[in-house]
C-alpha cells in the first residue's frame, strides 16, 4: 500500500531514493537553454521590467508579500512579456498532480501553482513562494511536479518575487535535473532582463518542436 506524501512536504532525498532522481552539475551541455543564444530584450520591455523591480521593492516594505501578490505583481507581467498568454499556449493554475514511485510505495500529491501548456505538452512548471521564504524551500516540491509530466524534457521556475531559478528535467534512463544560477533583484542592474530572456528562449523551443 502506497504512502501518500504532499508535494510541499517531500524531500530531495525521498525523490532520490524512490524516483532515482539525479542532480547534474551543469557544465553548459545539459542545460544550455538558460545560458546561450537568449533573445534580445527591447527597450520597452526593459522599462516594464524596471517598473516591476521598483514595485517589488515597494511591496517588500510592507508585511506579508504572499504567493498571490508575488504572482500578480512580478510573475504575471513577465509571463505577459514572454508571450505565455498567447495562443497556442494556455495556463492552468492549481493543477492537481500525483505521481507513483516505481516500487509503488510512495504517491506524491499536490497542486502546481502555474502550469503553462501547448495543447497537452507541458511548457513550464512554476512554483511561487511568499517573499520571505528561500526559493530552496520549493526545490523538492517543483521537482516532484516535474516528474509527473507526460513528456520530457520539462522546464521549471521557482520564484519568491525577488529570486528566480530555472530547472530542466530529462529522462536518460533515470530522471536527471539541473538548475540555472539564481537571478536576484538585489543584484546590480535588473536580473529580470535575464529572466525574461530565458522565458523567451523556452517559449521558442516549443514553437520549434
Amino acid at each position: 500500500m502506497a504512502t501518500n506524501i504532499q508535494a510541499s512536504n517531500v524531500t530531495l532525498n525521498e525523490l532520490k531514493s524512490k524516483f532515482n532522481l539525479e542532480l547534474v552539475r551543469d557544465n553548459g551541455n545539459f542545460f544550455p537553454e538558460w545560458q546561450t543564444d537568449l533573445p534580445e530584450i527591447t527597450e520597452v520591455e526593459k522599462q516594464v521590467l524596471d517598473n516591476v523591480q521598483t514595485g517589488y521593492f515597494n511591496l517588500i516594505g510592507y508585511p506579508s508579500m504572499l504567493e498571490n501578490i508575488v504572482q500578480l505583481s512580478v510573475l504575471a507581467p513577465i509571463l505577459q512579456l514572454a508571450g505565455f498568454f498567447l495562443q497556442p499556449l494556455w495556463i492552468k493554475s492549481e493543477a492537481s498532480v500525483n505521481i507513483l514511485s516505481e516500487d509503488k510505495e510512495v504517491t506524491i500529491e499536490g497542486k502546481i501553482d502555474v502550469l503553462v501548456l501547448k495543447e497537452q505538452l507541458w511548457v513550464l512548471v512554476i512554483e511561487s513562494k511568499r517573499a520571505e521564504l528561500s526559493i530552496k524551500v520549493g526545490l523538492a516540491q517543483i521537482l516532484a511536479y516535474m516528474l509527473a509530466t507526460p513528456h520530457k524534457p520539462c522546464f521549471g521556475l521557482i520564484t519568491n518575487g525577488g529570486s528566480f531559478v530555472f530547472l530542466k528535467l530529462v529522462m536518460n534512463g533515470t530522471p536527471q535535473y539541473s538548475m540555472s544560477r539564481v537571478f536576484d533583484l538585489v543584484n546590480p542592474g535588473n536580473d529580470l532582463y535575464s529572466v525574461l530572456g530565458v522565458l523567451k528562449k523556452i517559449r521558442q523551443l516549443f514553437f520549434q518542436s
